[in-house]
């Protein structure tokens, strides 16, 4: 089949990786569109010793499995669990020891004309959802985590560091919940889409100090850290969303000082994901900057690292 392949941090087109095959209580999915991460970024740059086929964002088709889910569209959670240990057993699959991850860590991804994934990680898409919008749910549900983490009042003040992807996601759903909310960005064309989904935007980085109960850093670079840092009263909470590569410099005695709540996010509940998808007014087709088929999925990559440039799409099943 064909896949966008990982070695030594750098990518190549393969025509020759084999079908996967379903192991116990896993289906096989034909993967209809797939997304490009910043994670898949940072995996070229070396974050993680990762070979294989990259890629975790996708829609698919389930082409072999249980009788009640083949033909249905999906989507699937990454993290395939073992199932047995502490972690698992306390509801924390996310954390299993054993655990692979989709694209990332032991287990091909989606940037293929296949995947397989344990049928416990496979969600259904519904049918008022259409593929491009379900495209974004593991990306949403990441969002949507934040305030299964920490409660959001409409009294608090947040800031999102951020006008990428998943800093659009993050202030899309935080709007929800009625706090005073501002998103900092660098880019005009970025924040215009929040400010018309009547969103408060900064420009680069005259961000007030000590104003915001929580800020929310999207950036994966010291200075989006810095900045939602600096934002933050004593005793604000700092929700951090992004992966860096390499060491970070952190004042610790500021956060000791401060009384800062130090808190990381990640991968989020599915399920809510796709209920906002299905029941929201979440159009997020203005996220995509560009589409390219998987057969030119190097030239998309090379794109999608492109300053400004939003969510860029493969179309796989052509």
């Amino acid at each position: 089949m064909l896949g966008l392949w990982l070695q030594d941090c750098r990518l190549s087109l393969r025509r020759d990786i084999p079908r996967p095959t379903p192991g116990p209580g896993e289906v096989l999915i034909k993967v209809l569109e797939a997304g490009i991460c910043s994670t898949d970024h940072q995996l070229v740059r070396g974050m993680y010793a990762f070979t294989g086929i990259i890629g975790h964002e996708f829609v698919g088709c389930v082409i072999e499995g249980p009788e009640e889910l083949v033909g249905s569209r999906v989507v699937g959670e990454i993290n395939a669990s073992c199932g047995e240990c502490g972690a698992c057993r306390a509801g924390m699959r996310k954390h299993c020891p054993r655990r692979t991850v989709l694209g990332i860590s032991g287990r091909n991804g989606a940037f293929a004309e296949y995947l397989t994934l344990p049928q416990s990680n496979v969600h259904r898409v519904p049918h008022g959802v259409d593929t491009g919008n379900a495209l974004f749910t593991e990306p949403l549900a990441a969002a949507l985590e934040i305030q299964e983490q920490i409660k959001i009042s409409v009294s608090d003040r947040v800031l999102v560091v951020g006008d990428g992807k998943l800093g659009q996601l993050i202030a899309l759903t935080l709007s929800r919940a009625g706090c005073h909310l501002v998103v900092l960005g660098r880019h005009q064309q970025k924040l215009r889409h929040l400010r018309l989904a009547g969103i408060d935007t900064l420009m680069g980085g005259d961000v007030p100090r000590g104003e915001f109960d929580i800020a929310i850093e999207c950036t994966g670079n010291d200075q989006g850290f810095v900045i939602a840092r600096q934002s933050l009263r004593p005793r604000g909470a700092l929700v951090l969303k992004s992966t860096y590569c390499g060491a970070l410099s952190v004042d610790v005695t500021s956060l000791v000082v401060d009384e800062i709540r130090l808190l990381g996010s990640r991968c989020g509940p599915f399920s809510k994901a796709l209920t906002l998808l299905e029941h929201g007014d979440l159009d997020l087709s203005y996220l995509v900057s560009a589409e390219y088929p998987l057969r030119r999925s190097l030239e998309g990559f090379e794109h999608s690292m492109n300053p400004g440039v939003l969510k860029v799409k493969l179309l796989v099943a052509e």
